[in-house]
């Protein structure tokens, strides 16, 4: 059988493989990086089909240790779909106050016909899960020239209309967008090796895999 770390080890490398050869690799974040190498990156695994009280509670553990500036709750078995993990990210808005939400889903399709539209492909992780950031993070990065205020953050950290040109929201919905127009072949090819790699060491060590989250977009 099976030891409960092999099983978490897994979830953690392929979620790891995510941040590093996708997000870091294509600069889709930025912090990502200095939040991994500074140890700032918190992540808790919930296993079977968790309720809404797990997701809320998670959340808020995570984001209750003062160095957590990027807070991700893992779903690797659920078999929850992308409009319900939707609706999860606004309880656990409403949940955890003073931090934006994000939804990321395994089947988010490519669509470049602009940037709030090529958001969900941008946050196309190999498991469902939700991402939180407090809100004061978006203040502290260097060199932006206009930081939006809290409300406009969390619409950002949702994935809606950005806010003003030259807003933050709006700088790196249209970087992202000129990167992945450029490099969306080298991008597909890695999202498609990490899905793979998932499929075969979550098999080897008895995770269950759902349709929702491993069927391609």
């Amino acid at each position: 059988m099976v030891a409960h770390t092999e099983k978490l080890s897994e979830v953690r490398r392929i979620l790891d493989r995510y941040i590093v050869e996708v997000v870091e690799r294509f600069d889709l974040c930025p912090w990502a990086k200095s939040a991994r190498t500074n140890g700032e990156v918190g992540i808790e695994v919930l296993w079977g089909e968790p309720t809404a009280d797990q997701w809320v509670a998670a959340g808020q553990a995570l984001i209750a240790n003062p160095k957590t500036r990027v807070a991700m709750v893992v779903a690797p078995e659920s078999a929850i779909t992308e409009r319900d993990l939707r609706e999860m990210r606004n309880v656990v808005t409403n949940g955890v106050p003073g931090t934006g939400v994000a939804h990321f889903y395994p089947t988010a399709p490519l669509d470049l016909a602009s940037p709030p539209r090529l958001v969900p492909f941008l946050r196309r992780s190999p498991d469902p899960l939700l991402q939180l950031v407090p809100l004061a993070l978006l203040e502290s990065v260097r060199g932006i020239p206009e930081v939006p205020d809290r409300e406009m953050q969390a619409q950002m950290l949702k994935g809606g209309v950005p806010a003003q040109r030259g807003d933050v929201g709006d700088m790196i919905a249209e970087t992202n967008h000129a990167r992945v127009t450029a490099d969306r072949a080298a991008m597909l090819a890695v999202l498609d090796d990490i899905a793979a790699d998932r499929q075969r060491s979550y098999a080897r060590v008895g995770i269950t895999i759902t349709k929702q989250a491993s069927e391609p977009a």
